[in-house]
């Protein structure tokens, strides 16, 4: 075993800071889009529980029972993004007037805090914190005469959460990822998903997928593996669907049908339970003898990657 030694060059480290925090209002158990939280001044995390409650027997100590760990937070800020107002239980009911005393939205929440060093200063890194299942409760606002020594009003909210999911783990309600840690390039990805790109919004992907993406190989470029009927397909039948299979989960898309003359066919559009096969159910009958063309733009997958603009064709039996 090593000898050890302290305070070692390049070993002095200190975490301090928040900054480029991003809001995403909860819908239906998914953070589908992320807003920039401008102002934000400081986030103080507050666990609690894992407390011993201690059991005896035999006239000693047997064991302790531990109590249930919960995350909790206060967020302070000099102001907020509109979209936080449905977390802070207010309704816009017209242009410019808001009600309070609503109901209450679940968010989530990223952040950063720096990562220092006694040689690099706070270039050495970050720590990217994620936070789900966030609830706030209602805040004190206080409002003063300005004077000769103004200051600006901060907002605060405590925050309580209810935990995520996690596969083969106990649910959690906050992640930190340390940039000196993790693969650059997949923390690249993970930045392009939390913060959008010029062809993705931004998300808060849910554990399971922070997960995998760092513990599994990098992911591979989007392709489209295949598409039903194949290319230049000829004798289609009329009332076949179209179905497209990617490599990789599909986060948005939008495939436009036509025939060789530009009419627009109809339909619906269905993902699998794997989000990598796409299915294209026309309204009615496709017309017989005509080409069509389907044309693939503005897919991209969970991990913001776009596929270049894609046209195929296939003609339908006489």
């Amino acid at each position: 075993m090593p000898k050890l030694f302290w305070d070692k060059v390049g070993e002095k480290l200190y975490e301090t800071g928040v900054r480029q925090g991003v809001l995403y209002v909860q819908n239906a158990g998914v953070y589908p889009l992320g807003v920039a939280w401008n102002g934000l001044t400081g986030v103080t995390e507050s666990p609690s529980g894992a407390e011993a409650t201690p059991l005896y027997a035999d006239d000693s100590k047997y064991l302790n029972l531990m109590s249930a760990e919960e995350f909790g937070a206060t967020v302070e800020a000099y102001t907020y993004p509109d979209e936080f107002g449905v977390c802070d239980g207010s309704v816009d009911v017209a242009e410019g007037v808001r009600i309070g005393q609503q109901g209450r939205k679940t968010f989530g929440l990223a952040y950063r805090t720096g990562l220092g060093n006694d040689t690099d200063g706070l270039d050495h890194g970050y720590n990217l914190h994620l936070v789900y299942g966030a609830l706030a409760a209602p805040s004190e606002k206080g409002f003063q005469t300005v004077n000769n020594d103004p200051d600006a009003i901060t907002f605060s909210w405590e925050v309580t959460t209810t935990p995520a999911a996690v596969t083969n783990r106990k649910p959690t309600a906050q992640m930190t990822i340390n940039s000196t840690k993790v693969d650059p390039a997949k923390l690249q990805t993970l930045e392009n998903i939390l913060y959008g790109t010029d062809v993705a919004d931004p998300r808060l992907p849910l554990p399971d997928e922070v997960i995998a993406l760092f513990a599994g190989a990098a992911p591979e470029a989007l392709t489209m593996s295949s598409i039903v009927p194949d290319e230049a397909a000829a004798n289609v039948a009329v009332d076949s669907n179209i179905v497209i299979t990617f490599n990789n989960k599909i986060a948005k898309e939008s495939i436009l049908v036509t025939s060789a003359a530009g009419v627009v066919v109809p339909g619906t559009k269905t993902l699998d339970a794997t989000g990598k096969i796409l299915t294209f159910d026309p309204t009615g009958n496709l017309t017989a003898g005509t080409t069509y063309l389907v044309t693939l733009i503005g897919v991209t997958d969970i991990y913001s990657q776009a596929l270049p603009v894609t046209v195929k064709n296939f003609a339908t039996v006489a």
